[in-house]
């Protein structure tokens, strides 16, 4: 089979490798949409997860089960599925405290076994989930969409919970604008997205977001007005400065993966005067079925980020050069 391999640190190719082992208590998949994350670029040079290589990455896949090892019982053949790409070990404190995306030996398709930039992946029955009437690429979003969720539920919004009023996400690019219409979903009534993109800001817009353009005076006029804050840039000096655009009592959201070497500066006294919430998130927790849940009834929009539905060739230029500003979500496709 054809699959995206990352054979060292800095090297990917197209290669034809053998087909995977369907080993107990798995199901064989065949790839139908697999999504490009930034973490892939930070798996394929060695700055996330064990730098283990050769290894095929991808881990927001979407597929057909074409064979199901002898004890799995759950799963029929031809069955449209999506992955939960976690493999946590469900021993540590973390796990059994429920946090299994903070796993001390957590694992991962596509980081350390390999994942959906191939023609087929063998994954685990138990972390495959049924995607309904969902179109492949439409179900392929839903590991970044629960990695939102879960960042959410850290902050506090989980479903139910009473919305913020005004928020603001720092960010247009595929996971800032998962997070701004996840908050529309939420009940949010105004949901602000701030960019230097232009292009990015004109399709936020068209998105029903209102746009803000960062280097420009747009945000000047916001000191302290949104209840909620979240950062999509990973850029530090950004998420250094959201605590001046948050309102007293407000959350902020550290959501966006700064260099881990990266310090900001914020007075704890203005913290504690202002009463304000600081949190992270990293990865997703389970949060599949919910993701799947809101794509069912999103009517189409957050399906609009899939911008590039190309081959497995044509999407290895994406790993290795920086992609113009019209690209959201990249995504190989073998429909």
């Amino acid at each position: 089979m054809q699959a995206i391999v990352f054979s060292e640190k800095g090297t990917a190719t197209v290669e034809k490798i053998d087909m995977p082992e369907l080993r107990p208590g798995h199901a064989l998949i065949r790839i139908k949409a697999s999504g490009l994350c930034h973490t892939d670029i930070d798996v394929l040079h060695a700055r996330y997860g064990e730098g283990r290589f050769p290894i095929v990455p991808g881990h927001e896949f979407a597929g057909c089960v074409e064979a199901v090892a002898s004890d799995v019982r759950s799963l029929a053949l031809g069955a449209r599925v999506v992955t939960d790409p976690n493999l946590p070990c469900g021993t540590c404190r973390s796990c059994q405290k429920g946090l299994t995306n903070l796993c001390r030996d957590l694992k991962a398709y596509g980081v350390t076994t390999n994942g959906g930039f191939a023609e087929y992946c063998v994954v685990k029955a138990e972390h495959l989930h049924d995607i309904g009437t969902l179109d492949f690429a439409t179900a392929a979003l839903a590991e970044p969409l629960a990695c939102v969720l879960n960042g959410l539920h850290s902050a506090g919004l989980q479903e139910g919970a009473i919305a913020p009023e005004r928020a603001l996400v720092f960010g247009a690019g595929p996971i800032g604008l998962l997070i701004a219409l996840s908050l529309k979903a939420r009940g949010v009534k105004e949901v602000s997205i701030a960019d230097i993109n232009e292009a990015r800001l004109e399709f936020s817009a068209d998105l029903g977001l209102t746009p803000l353009r960062s280097a420009s005076g747009d945000l000047a006029s916001f000191r302290r007005h949104f209840d909620f804050v979240a950062d999509a840039t990973g850029i530090a000096s950004v998420a250094e400065a959201m605590i001046d655009y948050t309102a007293d009592g407000g959350t902020i959201m550290i959501f966006g993966v700064c260099a881990p070497e990266a310090h900001i500066s914020i007075a704890p006294f203005e913290v504690f005067r202002r009463q304000i919430r600081i949190c992270g998130s990293h990865s997703l927790n389970g949060n599949i079925p919910e993701a799947l849940g809101i794509l069912h009834h999103d009517e189409g929009a957050m399906a609009r980020l899939v911008s590039h539905r190309l081959a497995l060739q044509d999407v290895l230029r994406f790993f290795t050069s920086k992609p113009s500003s019209a690209a959201m979500k990249v995504q190989y496709t073998s429909e």
